[in-house]
């Protein structure tokens, strides 16, 4: 008896490759792609608003720091409300959450461009912080939507898919935004198509998306019993779970994702909004003038990052390495390996173009690692809570994101003195080896004692059983350092 209960817990991977998981998957792609293309769409789209154009549409006069100051205001309202949608993600369920963020993205983008004539600049400012607000739901629903639907053996892959659309999203906001904004449609059209496409993918979410697999009206039982027993997630009968806020704050390998995603964003927005200044005024290479090159350092995070997603969950599945040493391998590429090329970078010969561009692509490439690094580290302790612990992480390491142009404009006095730019250079690279090093030492990869709510119950038509199950990897691995300090 004991062995056909044992053998429940397990079921096994429905005969279809294809399931309505990957369905859901693709849909939070899309989402991600979408997002990102409507933040990238005003760094394109000021610079149309600003310059002289044949079409007679309105030219702006705003100075740099008017400009900075619009760029930055999304900031402002994404850092506000990252917790409380990790909590009520976790709570309730991220379908809605998400579904009215994009649907608000949509609609602010649409009035975009009126706000812009109607109200000049305080008024865009005022429709980037609604965005942002909004947008600050998007990620930790998105965690905790991957946390239920991504069994363990194919969460590298699909938790790299869905995030990989942030870099496409950019790759299609730099190819085409210029192209329309030097159209008879003019910028408008920019926010326009942003915003059309935003509402687009809504309306497909709210019909096919799901929280959980419980909650899906599509998908097989076969396959939510399968996803249900490989998720490490026991969410179903417990919609009002508790969130564990002093085991969460206690926790050295909590603290060690927190650090790894501070160190992540600093080092990434620094090469992203700073880079081209160091190139074009330290290096004389300005490839703000040319879209492909441009695009290119995107084009290859895109790429690796699915080289990366690929080769993890080879090794991990084929029990060549545990899941832990994986994170720590990956994350280790996302962080030293930019660190190493910053450091090349920043003693590069000036107007080397060809080695410039190969380094600035290598550096940004290499950090599509940490999609199979610290960013499904939150699911891996905890399924349960993974919103709410993205919530945390992603909302306080936005606050880096705005801390790398800052850290600019107070260190670096003379813009064409390359020792000016080494100094934060050096931030950032110190950033990233000090963020990975806590890391390697605190990381976990098992799912924690305290995602575990205290019910008994079993996995029967799709109810959740809490006894973990025993072939499980995720769940049985020699604790990490980290664990045991608190």
């Amino acid at each position: 008896m004991a062995d056909s209960n044992e053998a429940e817990t397990t079921p096994s991977k429905p005969e279809n490759s294809m399931g309505i998981r990957h369905l859901i998957i693709f849909l939070m792609f899309l989402g991600t792609t979408v997002s990102y293309a409507t933040r990238v769409s005003m760094s394109v789209g000021i610079v149309a608003m600003t310059s002289n154009n044949s079409y007679d549409y309105p030219v702006f006069d705003w100075d740099r720091s008017t400009q900075d100051t619009i760029l930055s205001s999304f900031f402002w309202g994404y850092v506000l409300l990252q917790v409380p949608a990790g909590m009520l993600a976790g709570r309730f369920g991220g379908k809605f959450l998400i579904f009215a963020a994009m649907a608000c993205t949509g609609v602010v983008n649409l009035v975009m461009p009126l706000a812009a004539v109607k109200g000049d600049w305080i008024a865009v400012c005022a429709c980037r912080i609604v965005m942002g607000l909004t947008q600050g739901l998007l990620y930790p629903s998105l965690h905790g939507i991957l946390g239920r639907w991504a069994p363990a053996n194919e969460r590298g892959r699909l938790g790299t898919f869905v995030y990989a659309g942030a870099q496409l999203g950019t790759i299609i906001e730099l190819m085409t935004s210029g192209m329309l904004s030097a159209s008879s449609w003019g910028w408008p059209s920019v926010f326009y198509v942003a915003g059309v496409t935003c509402l687009i993918w809504s309306l497909l979410w709210l019909v096919l998306g799901a929280s959980t697999p419980g909650t899906s009206k599509w998908i097989s039982k076969e396959e939510r019993k399968y996803i249900e027993s490989n998720v490490g997630s026991d969410e179903l009968g417990h919609s009002k779970m508790p969130t564990p806020w002093s085991s969460i704050f206690s926790s050295l390998p909590f603290y060690a994702i927190l650090l790894a995603h501070c160190g992540q964003n600093l080092g990434f927005w620094t090469l992203l909004t700073e880079l081209p200044s160091y190139m074009k005024n330290v290096l004389h290479v300005d490839i703000k003038d040319n879209g492909k090159l441009s695009a290119l350092p995107y084009v290859a995070m895109y790429v690796l990052s699915f080289v990366f997603s690929w080769i993890a969950d080879f090794l991990v599945n084929r029990n060549l390495i545990s899941l832990v040493s994986s994170r720590k391998i990956f994350n280790t590429i996302a962080h030293w390996g930019p660190a190493v090329a910053l450091l090349g970078l920043s003693y590069l010969p000036a107007g080397n173009l060809t080695l410039a561009v190969i380094i600035l692509t290598l550096t940004v490439g290499l950090n599509g690692a940490h999609y199979v690094g610290f960013m499904l580290s939150h699911i891996d302790l905890s399924p349960n809570h993974a919103s709410t612990l993205m919530g945390i992480t992603n909302g306080v390491s936005a606050i880096f994101s705005i801390m790398a142009p800052l850290s600019v404009s107070i260190v670096v006095t003379d813009q064409t003195e390359a020792s000016e730019w080494r100094k934060v250079f050096f931030i950032s690279i110190a950033f990233y080896f000090l963020s990975n090093l806590f890391y390697l030492l605190f990381i976990s990869g098992d799912v924690q004692d305290w995602n575990e709510p205290k019910t008994d119950g079993a996995i029967e038509d799709g109810s959740k059983k809490e006894k973990k199950p025993e072939n499980n990897a995720a769940y049985y691995r020699r604790k990490s350092l980290g664990e045991n300090i608190f």
